[in-house]
C-alpha cells in the first residue's frame, strides 16, 4: 500500500499573494479512501499540530487535529476540526484545488461556512468578500462561481452529504494516527 504522503497546503488571494500555508499535512492514499470519495476523486489530508504560516510570516501551531477535503472542480473545500466536543466543519469558498507534486494550492475567496457540532451553520466574512471583490475587481465569472460554490456547499451540508459524516472523519484520522505511531511519524 502507498504510504501517507507529506504535503503542503497553500492558499492564495485573487491577486496571487500568499494567504496562508499549512506546512505539515498527510495525504490519505487512494486505497484508503471511502468509495464515494474515490468516485469524486477527493483529496483528503490529515494534520495535527501543524505549523501554519500567515502572509505576514507569523507562524502558529494548530490546536486541534483536522481532516481536510478537496474536491476537483468544486469552488469550496471542507476542513473537519476534531474538537473535544465533536467535529466542527470550517468550509472555505475557494477556487478548485490544484495538486502539483506535494503542494496543493487554491485561491481563498473569503466567504466561509461554519457548521457547529450541533449542526447549526453560519455564513461568515461576507463583508470581507465584498471588500476584496471591489479591491481585486473580481470578474463576473469568479463572482458567479463563488455564489455557485456557496450554494453547492450549503446543499451538501444540509443533506449531510459526504464529507459531512463525523464517523468517516474520525475513521480517517484514527487510521492515520495508528499508522503514524507505527512508523514514528
Amino acid at each position: 500500500m502507498e504510504p501517507y504522503r507529506h504535503c503542503v497546503i497553500k492558499s492564495f488571494k485573487h491577486n496571487g499573494h500568499i494567504h496562508r500555508t499549512w506546512q505539515q499535512n498527510w495525504l490519505v492514499p487512494d486505497e484508503l479512501l471511502e468509495e464515494g470519495h474515490k468516485a469524486e476523486e477527493m483529496k483528503v489530508f490529515i494534520n495535527r499540530q501543524t505549523p501554519i504560516q500567515e502572509s505576514d510570516g507569523k507562524i502558529w501551531i494548530s490546536r486541534v487535529p483536522a481532516v481536510s477535503f478537496f474536491i476537483p472542480k468544486q469552488w469550496f473545500n471542507i476542513v473537519a476540526l476534531m474538537e473535544e466536543g465533536g467535529v466542527r466543519y470550517y468550509c472555505n469558498i475557494a477556487s478548485p484545488p490544484y495538486l502539483q507534486g506535494d503542494v496543493l494550492t487554491y485561491i481563498d475567496y473569503d466567504l466561509d461556512v461554519i457548521r457547529t457540532v450541533s449542526g447549526e451553520r453560519t455564513i461568515v466574512d461576507q463583508d470581507e468578500y465584498e471588500l476584496h471583490k471591489a479591491t481585486y475587481h473580481y470578474p463576473k465569472m469568479v463572482d458567479d462561481k463563488v455564489q455557485e460554490g456557496l450554494q453547492a456547499l450549503l446543499q451538501r451540508m444540509d443533506r449531510n452529504q459526504s464529507p459531512f459524516e463525523d464517523q468517516l472523519v474520525t475513521r480517517y484520522y484514527e487510521a492515520w494516527a495508528k499508522r503514524s505511531e507505527e512508523v514514528g511519524e
